[in-house]
């Protein structure tokens, strides 16, 4: 038997509920607006039901949870950050119709850390004001989903409400941090090329977050550099097949979109499946919240990185981002197993001279070195 029905509303390639259903839940209905995602949906959830434009749909159906990772455009640091009153990440307001006629037993969203931050907090000042006035309990926390198992460190932002239930006890019932293990002799260091003058998005032993790309269909995939490699192949970027593992997924879950920015665009938005399998389980079986310090939100100046709201009572939860300490993929492994590229000599070279400019030091001489090395053999 399922623990459970979901409704997917801005649910892309299926992140959150195929988390979900690993965990033993059952999907009912899924929305997607952009075509690719669509058919991403259609394609890897056959017998669900999959509509289009959440604006148009009507009512949902009768289910335990209602998942939305709403669009991040506004609210991202590299977006139009128009904040939550945006076209695209105002469409939250769609989910709040939603949910008020069906009234699951959960709701769960997920966006970006910057949320907290852009505008003093607006977004999350409106989302907690809106639940609260709708009687809805909340809880949200800051989570790296590497700490999920997977070679990337990916901070996103996840809410959990209810009218019935206590969400401290899905968000807050795991704690293994402070931080991420620093790993003692990484075999790569993933970073980003477009980058250079301010930052790298340095990370041993995985890539930073993956990004969505352009809307013209522009992919922006990290790189990799791998020491032990010799000029040429050791400043990589990973295939599309690694990135989607890299998620999550299985290598292929976007295979049948045949441009590759669109499959990265696909695969950067998404919600990392083993974050969401971790949520699943915990709304299937709810835990007692890990004893740390909190306070009242209203005697903290920022939105904190985990905070909750019960019964109007509301605190900040001074927790990690690390709930969990699953053992991760090697990023070598994954590159090796599902593809990787050399990086262009163009790509390479730009990049090397907006670090050389910069007073960054990520990497140190050797990883300028092996930034020469590799344009002087890709030319």
């Amino acid at each position: 038997m399922p623990a459970g029905h979901v409704a997917g509303l801005f649910a892309g390639i299926g992140g959150f509920e195929k988390g979900l259903a690993s965990a033993g839940f059952e999907v009912d209905l899924l929305c997607d607006a952009w075509e690719h995602a669509a058919s991403t949906l259609a394609r890897r959830f056959p017998g669900v039901s999959i509509v289009g434009d959440i604006v148009e749909l009507k009512a949902l159906p009768a289910v335990e949870i209602v998942t939305a990772g709403f669009p991040c455009t506004d609210l991202s640091q590299v977006g139009r950050v128009a904040g939550i009153d945006g076209n695209e990440s105002g469409l939250v307001r769609e989910v709040f119709r939603l949910v008020d006629s069906a009234s699951p037993r959960w709701l769960v969203l997920e966006n970006v850390p910057n949320m907290l931050a852009l505008h003093g907090g607006q977004a999350m000042a409106f989302i907690t004001g809106w639940l609260e006035s709708q009687g809805w309990n909340w809880a949200y926390r800051t989570v790296d989903s590497q700490s999920s198992g997977v070679a990337q460190r990916r901070r996103r932002v996840i809410v959990v409400a209810s009218k019935m239930e206590d969400p401290r006890q899905v968000l807050f019932a795991d704690e293994a941090g402070p931080s991420m293990r620093r790993v003692d002799s990484p075999s790569a260091y993933g970073f980003y090329w477009t980058e250079g003058n301010r930052g790298v998005g340095w990370a041993p032993d995985a890539v930073p977050t993956l990004k969505g790309g352009s809307k013209l269909g522009i992919p922006s995939p990290p790189a990799v550099w791998l020491p032990q490699e010799r000029p040429g192949k050791a400043i990589v970027r990973p295939d599309i097949r690694a990135a989607e593992r890299l998620q999550g997924f299985p290598a292929g879950w976007t295979d049948h979109v045949e441009r590759e920015g669109h499959r990265w665009k696909l695969v950067g938005n998404a919600v990392t499946v083993n974050v969401a399998k971790w949520l699943g389980q915990r709304l299937h079986e709810p835990g007692e919240p890990v004893e740390v310090e909190t306070k009242p939100l209203a005697d903290v100046k920022r939105w904190p990185a985990a905070a909750a709201g019960i019964v109007g009572r509301r605190e900040a939860w001074f927790l990690s981002e690390v709930p969990l300490r699953k053992r991760r993929q090697r990023l070598t492994d994954v590159l090796r197993i599902n593809g990787m590229h050399p990086l262009s000599r163009t790509a390479t070279a730009g990049f090397a001279k907006r670090l050389s400019a910069s007073k960054l030091r990520a990497g140190g001489d050797e990883f300028r070195s092996a930034l020469s090395d590799h344009v002087a053999e890709m030319s």
